[in-house]
């Protein structure tokens, strides 16, 4: 009978077999790389030619091995990448026009979960005159769902003539973003995260449309976690019980986000130029219509093709590329680690 060392280990070697299948795939490389390039001194010129196609070929492999295979294999596995995501958007500068954008963005982001095979549904929603929001919650069910977004919380700006502007002149309008991350709903909630003696509870009528039944039930719950004065309020469902169940559910997500950020920034204290998904105020991304393009500005990425960002599936892009930053920025850290 295997003792739980052997166990371990025979898990350890397992999870170790990629790298060292990585490893000789690259080794075998290089060595069949050398041999190619004494060919490129050959008389014939046929075999020389042929070397040369070769060598490139080779070269593109290992570049391959670095620039993709050795960082996914490296870099450790996210502890975050079975959680689902609840997404967050505010209008901010621009009135109006940051309630329309929003809505633009609610549906980019519901077309990615619709690709990626996630469940979303709107927990919360504020609707404006005219057909824009003034701030959503969105529920985004699915494996890897806050893995993928989470790099999208801080400032979105849009650069674009709004259609009530007579004289064409573009405005610049934002949304802000936060995303949580979303554990599976239970009975009982996560005593690591708050205790329910920290929770002060309150119940109120709803307030906005909704007819008798506003003026008549104390329906809307507001919580308000006191160690760390984040409140949640909701109003949406009909009956007390269900805000109730929706107002722990972003809580538990926003102080699971509050450990999350704690635990990375611990983790990065020797480096600050990683991407800084935490930073909420900050400018992350400009959608500008009149150049069609739209710009990351953590990592420099701007694509000319704005119409396949908010209507198509470009923004997997984006969502791609930082998220590759990211994973290269944590190779640097362990690098480091070592040498120091």
């Amino acid at each position: 009978m295997s003792s739980p060392e052997d166990i371990a280990r025979l898990r350890q070697l397992k999870e170790s077999e990629p790298l060292g299948n990585a490893w000789i795939t690259w080794e075998q490389t290089r060595k069949q790389m050398e041999e190619t390039a004494l060919l490129l001194d050959d008389p014939d010129p046929t075999m020389r030619s042929m070397a040369a196609d070769e060598i490139t070929s080779l070269s593109n492999t290992l570049s391959d091995i670095i620039q993709n295979t050795f960082p996914s294999l490296l870099v450790p596995q996210s502890t975050t990448k079975q959680l689902s995501a609840l997404l967050e958007l505010k209008s901010g500068v621009g009135g109006s026009e940051s309630s329309l954008f929003l809505s633009d963005m609610l549906r980019m982001y519901q077309r990615l979960a619709n690709n990626a095979s996630w469940k979303s549904s709107v927990l919360a929603k504020n609707d404006t005159e005219g057909g824009g929001i003034k701030d959503a919650i969105v529920e985004f069910k699915g494996e890897g769902a806050y893995d993928a977004l989470r790099w999208e919380s801080g400032v979105h700006r849009v650069q674009r003539v709004p259609a009530t502007e007579s004289s064409g002149r573009t405005h610049t309008s934002t949304v802000a973003i936060v995303v949580l991350p979303l554990a599976e709903e239970t009975e009982s909630h996560d005593e690591e995260l708050f205790s329910m003696d920290d929770i002060k509870l309150e119940v109120m009528r709803s307030r906005g449309a909704g007819g008798q039944h506003v003026n008549k039930t104390e329906s809307a719950v507001r919580l308000t976690h006191i160690p760390t004065g984040i409140t949640v309020s909701m109003q949406d469902e009909r009956s007390q019980h269900q805000n109730r169940r929706r107002a722990f559910q972003v809580l538990t997500s926003r102080l699971m986000d509050l450990k999350i950020t704690r635990e990375m920034e611990e983790r990065r204290s020797t480096r600050r130029n990683l991407v800084r998904g935490a930073d909420r105020s900050e400018k992350i991304r400009t959608y500008n219509y009149a150049q069609d393009r739209v710009t990351d500005h953590r990592i420099g990425l701007t694509m000319k093709n704005l119409t396949s960002v908010l209507e198509g599936d470009g923004i997997q892009l984006f969502i791609d590329a930082v998220s590759k930053h990211h994973d290269e920025s944590v190779m640097l850290d362990l690098l480091e680690d070592k040498e120091t």
